[in-house]
């Protein structure tokens, strides 16, 4: 079992709509980013990531590189999979929280779940998303952004051990 944690923020800027765990939310204002801005999948690709041993998002995913310019980031979640699959790691469950004043999303939260879990390639019942606010206080209460964390466990599935996972014997 191997767990790992993930974080990510973007600053509202020009544009209608937000892009939430794979779902577009619309909104007064978008959100600043090099690719669709998807906070929520972007904490979870670094949660799964990290929990691979395998560095962070910017390392896979850099906003350096003009490929990503502007990408669904439900393909690079996709991507993330496929990293975790070669190395037989899969998600036990995934946890994750975002953190906005708006626009309300308790609406969109069972699309959310089920977006990340297609990316994912596991059942929904394994994929949690939570939304939440600041009561008004720091970048999220005044509406200047939105925030999101992800908590991740993955295992195992093949049993033998990886790379980046000893086995038994460590």
């Amino acid at each position: 079992m191997r767990i790992g944690q993930g974080f990510d923020v973007h600053a509202f800027g020009e544009g209608d709509s937000v892009v939430l765990g794979g779902v577009r939310i619309a909104h007064s204002h978008g959100l600043k980013a090099h690719s669709d801005g998807d906070v929520l999948a972007h904490a979870l690709c670094d949660a799964l990531i990290g929990a691979a041993g395998l560095g962070d998002i910017g390392q896979h995913f850099p906003d350096s590189d003009p490929a990503f310019a502007g990408v669904d980031s439900m393909e690079l979640l996709s991507q993330v999979r496929r990293m975790l699959t070669e190395r037989g790691l899969m998600p036990v469950n995934v946890d994750t929280t975002v953190v906005a004043a708006a626009p309300r999303l308790a609406p969109y939260v069972p699309d959310m779940r089920e977006r990340l879990a297609v990316a994912l390639g596991v059942d929904v019942s394994l994929v949690n998303v939570k939304a939440t606010t600041t009561e008004g206080l720091g970048f999220t209460g005044r509406g200047e952004g939105i925030a999101a964390f992800a908590a991740v466990l993955l295992d195992n599935h093949t049993g033998a051990a990886t790379p980046e996972a000893p086995g038994d014997g460590y």
